[in-house]
């Protein structure tokens, strides 16, 4: 049978108030009735109700995390940055999986709600109208971490994408290289997709470059995806010279596709992507890229979300963090 605060206080011999106290840790209990308390709670096997605790408290200490894809290795450094700082701030975090599906990020988001967390974290997905009114019918503090809304309603932190690929594409243009591809994230993914789309786009115009459709290509993140695409700017008559992929496994996938046709990178055809996981490092040759910085992003997201649940003031609530340019083999110096 569980074991109650009743069970506890009568094996202590103490009253259900005193438990209480000792057990969230009230200053107010001489040490001999705390150790006794204790001792009762080791015997019986005691674990505090936190659901109860939390109907009492009006908080649970838990932050739902929505993780658009648990398999991609990006979003794994930013769990970490923001665990640890829930960890400091005695958080605990439900991290659900959403297979990035608009459907299934919905339906965790309500359940998360539903669930009264205190806190809301929504990591790198594309955020709809959908999103949008699931986030308008809490009070709950939301932040978006990773990504953001084309309106900027949310609070967010995430580095700024266009000029990220800007930066990305400058670099190729200053390397010798006018015939640039594009491996383009999906379109209506408003901070990984149209906004790296725009930076090449300003990048190429800058520098008075025509922009070719057949060289814009959209993908779906995944290596598959770089693979098939790369196939298609080979098959060009005037192939590319240089790749920018809008992630890492799609350059990857890409290189791959080079290699596969006989060509070398970067002698034939330079890669670049933006990301910087770590298996920029493991592929050959390793690939450079602007790099994100993913367990920052988490970090103080999370830090964000404390200061908004616990009514903290904030300077800043829509943070832009710095991004820089890794160079390695597959870009010629």
């Amino acid at each position: 049978m569980t074991v109650t605060i009743y069970d506890v206080a009568r094996e202590a011999a103490v009253s259900m108030a005193t438990v209480s106290r000792v057990v969230n840790n009230n200053p107010n209990v001489k040490p001999q009735t705390r150790k006794k308390v204790y001792e009762a709670i080791e015997r019986l096997g005691y674990r505090p109700n936190a659901v109860a605790r939390g109907l009492a408290s009006k908080k649970t200490t838990t932050v739902g995390v929505v993780i658009p894809d648990i398999s991609n290795s990006i979003f794994a450094e930013v769990a970490r940055g923001i665990e640890d700082i829930a960890n400091m701030y005695n958080y605990n975090i439900i991290l659900c999986n959403a297979d990035k599906k608009k459907e299934k990020e919905i339906t965790v988001i309500n359940t998360l709600l539903e669930k009264q967390v205190d806190g809301l974290l929504f990591m790198g997905g594309t955020v709809t109208e959908d999103h949008v009114h699931a986030f308008q019918t809490t009070s709950v503090p939301i932040v978006l971490c990773a990504t953001m809304d084309s309106q900027q309603k949310f609070p967010f932190v995430d580095i700024d994408h266009e000029k990220a690929a800007y930066d990305a594409v400058k670099m190729l243009i200053e390397k010798g290289h006018r015939r640039i591809a594009m491996i383009c994230g999906k379109l209506e993914d408003y901070a990984n997709g149209m906004a790296r789309f725009q930076g090449y786009k300003k990048a190429m115009e800058a520098y008075d470059i025509s922009l070719k459709d057949d060289l814009v290509l959209i993908g779906n993140y995944r290596y598959d995806s770089g693979m098939d695409i790369m196939g298609k700017f080979l098959s060009l008559s005037d192939r590319p010279t240089a790749v920018l992929s809008a992630t890492d496994e799609m350059a990857i996938g890409a290189i791959h596709k080079i290699q596969e046709h006989g060509l070398t990178v970067p002698d034939d055809i330079s890669v670049v992507s933006i990301g910087n996981t770590k298996i920029c490092s493991m592929v050959r040759p390793k690939l450079a890229a602007v790099a994100q910085p993913m367990y920052d992003i988490g970090a103080v997201s999370m830090r964000l979300l404390t200061k908004l649940m616990n009514n903290e003031k904030v300077d800043m609530d829509k943070v832009v963090l710095p991004h820089e340019f890794i160079y390695r083999e597959s870009l010629k110096k």
